[in-house]
C-alpha cells in the first residue's frame, strides 16, 4: 500500500510541475499527432497509434526538487529534465517520454529549505514499478535516466533486475548513464577550457542550462541574485561532485556568477546528444 501511495504521489507531482513554463520547454502540446512524444499530453488513442507506428521505446527521466542556491528555482532538475527527455525522444524517433518524476534521493535541510527528497529504496521501487507499468502498456524498450546525482546507482540496479526478469520476453530495460555522468563531465571540461570555474551544485553549468531553457530576467533564474551565486570552490577532478549538506553556505558549490544562456545551450545539447548516442548503442540501434 505504501509503495502504491508513494508512486501515486510522485506521478501526480510529475504531471503538475514540468509544464508550468510551456512556452520554452519543448512540448508535444499543439504538435501534429505524428510528432507528439510527451505521454502526459497525449490521449490513450494517440499513444496507442504512436506505438503502432514504431514508438515502442519508453523514456523514464528522473528530475528532483531541491535548493539550487539563491538564484535558481527548486524545481530546476525536473524542469530541465522535461525539456531534455522530450528532445531525446524526438531525436530517437521511436520513443515516447513518460512523465518526469520530481523527487530523488535527497534530504531536506532547514538551513536551505526547498529540498524534498525520498529514500534511495523508495526511489528505486518507484522507478521499478513505473518501468513495469510501461512494459504492461506494451513498450518493448524502457530507458531509465536521471538529472540528479543521487539515484544513479539505483537506476542501474533497476535496469539490471528488470532486464533479467523480462529479457526472455524480448523486452530491454536499460540505464543511460551518459545522460548524467559523461555529459556533465564533458560539460565541466569544456567550461574549464573556456576559463570558467568547474561546475558543481547550482554553479555555472546548472544555472546556465536553466537560463537557456527559460530566458528572462527573473524566470527560473533570478538575475538579481546572480551576484550571490558563489560558494564553496570545487577542485576539478573529472567527477560531478554532489553538494555537501553538512556545509550548506548558500547552496552553491562553485561559481555561477558568469552563467549565461549561451553556455547553457552548449551543455543542454551535450546532454541530449550524448544520451541519444548511448541509448541507440544500448538498444542496438543505428541512425
Amino acid at each position: 500500500m505504501l509503495k502504491a501511495l508513494i508512486a501515486g504521489a510522485l506521478l501526480i507531482g510529475a504531471a503538475a510541475c514540468p509544464n508550468v513554463q510551456a512556452k520554452t520547454i519543448p512540448s508535444s502540446n499543439g504538435a501534429a499527432a505524428k510528432d507528439r512524444v510527451d505521454m502526459e499530453l497525449m490521449t490513450w488513442v494517440e499513444i496507442k497509434d504512436a506505438m503502432a507506428h514504431g514508438k515502442t521505446t519508453a523514456l523514464i527521466y528522473n528530475g528532483g526538487t531541491e535548493q539550487r542556491g539563491p538564484q535558481c528555482v527548486v524545481g530546476g532538475h525536473t524542469l530541465v529534465a522535461q525539456a531534455k527527455v522530450i528532445a531525446i525522444a524526438r531525436k530517437l524517433g521511436n520513443a515516447l517520454a513518460a512523465p518526469v518524476l520530481p523527487f530523488s534521493p535527497n534530504n531536506a535541510n532547514p538551513n536551505l529549505p526547498g529540498t524534498i527528497g525520498i529514500t534511495a529504496d523508495a526511489f528505486k521501487e518507484v522507478n521499478k514499478e513505473v518501468a513495469e507499468q510501461l512494459i504492461r502498456n506494451g513498450f518493448t524498450n524502457v530507458v531509465l535516466m536521471g538529472d540528479h546525482g543521487g539515484g544513479q546507482k539505483e537506476l542501474g540496479e533497476v535496469a539490471s533486475e528488470l532486464s533479467a526478469q523480462y529479457g526472455g520476453q524480448g523486452i530491454k530495460v536499460v540505464y543511460c548513464a551518459d545522460a548524467y555522468q559523461k555529459s556533465n563531465d564533458d560539460f565541466d571540461a569544456w567550461l574549464a577550457s573556456k576559463g570558467y570555474s568547474p561546475g558543481g551544485h547550482a554553479s555555472v553549468n546548472d544555472t546556465s542550462e536553466m537560463m537557456y531553457l527559460e530566458p528572462g530576467p527573473n524566470t527560473w533564474v533570478r538575475s538579481d541574485m546572480l551576484s550571490e551565486a558563489v560558494g564553496t570552490p570545487r577542485e576539478h577532478t573529472g567527477q560531478h561532485t554532489a553538494y555537501d549538506p553538512n556545509h550548506p553556505g548558500n547552496g552553491v558549490m562553485g561559481d555561477g556568477r558568469r552563467s549565461s544562456a549561451a553556455l547553457g545551450k552548449h551543455g543542454y545539447d551535450l546532454h541530449v546528444d550524448e544520451a541519444v548516442a548511448q541509448i541507440r548503442q544500448l538498444l542496438g540501434e543505428t541512425k
